[in-house]
């Protein structure tokens, strides 16, 4: 195979995590970002001002109103949503790029977010995590000591109607412990790479250059 092929092979993966709220998103993410150091955080735009110590282009893309608006007229966003008074969402030319270098790029967002991507970028992975049990995810939860009973009840109400949209989803990894789930991610992500389909058209391709052509004969 050519450096071409190879290069032509090796699209990076876009790889969107998501799962209900206290399943431990953020922390999987991290431990995955710090053990694959090539692996990009999907960078979101938002039209919140910066924080102190905040850099635009790292933490987040920070537009106004009007730019962001412009974004989604414009279908620039794989998924946005308005909260607090501000806007959040995918930028569709960030993802497209680093997947051109050949980078793997993490999206971690919420059920309802990931499969708002689905509809415009089918091609992702999209991976569900899990608690062990309903049980445990009430337990971190109510873990976190800041949040009411009826706050509590609510968020694991929503738990249970997201974790019915896991049909939605290529892959389903259960969080029980953080090293376990990042290896099971990793190894999903090994696996993607491993695909026939990224794979058939580049190498026929390479193959019917390589084929003889009879001169001067017919059939």
């Amino acid at each position: 195979m050519t450096n071409e092929l190879g290069k032509s092979m090796n699209r990076g993966l876009l790889i969107v995590l998501s799962g209900p709220s206290g399943v431990g998103k953020g922390t999987v993410c991290s431990e995955l970002r710090r053990r694959h150091a090539d692996l990009v955080y999907s960078v979101s735009a938002t039209t919140r001002k910066p924080r102190e110590g905040e850099r635009d282009g790292v933490n987040y893309f920070f537009k106004s109103h009007e730019e962001f608006r412009q974004m989604i007229a414009d279908d620039a966003l794989l998924e946005y949503a308005e909260y607090v008074g501000n806007f959040y969402g995918t930028p569709r030319d960030f993802v497209e790029r680093t997947l051109d270098e050949g980078k793997d790029i993490i999206l971690e967002i919420e059920v309802q977010g990931a499969l708002k991507v689905k509809e415009k970028f089918p091609e992702g992975v999209f991976v569900f995590l899990l608690p062990p049990s309903l049980g445990e995810l009430k337990q971190r939860i109510t873990g976190r000591g800041t949040e009411t009973q009826s706050t509590i009840d609510h968020r694991l109400s929503v738990a249970v109607e997201e974790m019915n949209l896991l049909y939605h989803y290529d892959y389903a990894v259960v969080n029980d412990r953080i090293d376990s789930a990042c290896d099971r991610i990793a190894a999903i992500m090994t696996a993607e790479h491993c695909k026939r389909e990224r794979f058939l058209h580049e190498l026929f391709e390479e193959l019917k250059q390589m084929t003889p052509v009879e001169n001067g004969s017919e059939r």
